[in-house]
């Protein structure tokens, strides 16, 4: 029997995992269908994660250009990092860990800026963006793999908006938090504190690296 659309239950009847990595977990699950049937979905379970809209006195936010092999090439992007600092790691403490090891900054001010579902059709990795703002330096820190070659640019925030419209700006999370520093900027819109809530903190993967 059908149900009423925006009624129904998408529970799981089977489970199976197929792959667990070390940043990663695949399982396929059995879901229950609106029209009775049942449907497999492929699910990548993965950390949650965290990036930083660094914004100084002159208006400027800090970015860095590093290389992403998946896709062969230097990226323009955000601050960020994975939450996979520990169990009791806060996902501003891990904002503040990534903020010093990429751009070697803090910051005196933090906000949630916005939060986002990846891709939502095959993966639960969520990530948290955050304005940081009242910026000092910190000493470089040491840096490995393909952080040992990152550059940090300081871009206007008007500019970075264009980068992105260009298409230079690629990155999801970078796209997303340039255009929502952007719009909080135009609108005037109140930005969240950082003990609030975050929904869709993805908590499958780290649950299953417990066990």
């Amino acid at each position: 029997m059908t149900s009423t659309p925006g009624s129904h239950e998408f529970t799981v009847s089977a489970s199976e995992t197929v792959y667990s990595g070390a940043i990663l977990a695949l399982r396929l699950d059995e879901v229950d269908m609106p029209d009775g049937r049942s449907a497999q979905r492929e699910v990548v379970e993965h950390h949650g994660a965290v990036a930083v809209v660094a914004r100084d006195a002159d208006g400027r936010i800090a970015m860095i250009r590093q290389y992403r092999h998946p896709v062969g090439r230097r990226l323009l992007e955000l601050p960020a990092g994975l939450l996979d600092g520990g169990p009791d790691e806060r996902p501003l403490d891990a904002a503040r860990r990534e903020l010093a090891e990429e751009a070697d900054l803090a910051a005196d001010r933090w906000s949630v800026l916005v939060d986002l579902v990846v891709s939502p059709g095959f993966t639960d990795e969520a990530l948290r963006v955050y304005l940081a703002e009242g910026l000092h330096d910190l000493p470089a820190a040491e840096r490995e793999h393909e952080e040992a070659d990152l550059v940090v640019e300081w871009l206007p925030v008007g500019d970075a908006v264009s980068r992105a419209l260009s298409g230079e700006i690629v990155n999801a999370t970078a796209v997303a938090g340039v255009l929502a520093v952007a719009a909080s900027d135009a609108t005037g819109a109140s930005l969240r504190a950082t003990d609030e809530p975050w929904t869709d903190e993805p908590t499958a993967f780290i649950a299953r690296r417990r066990t």
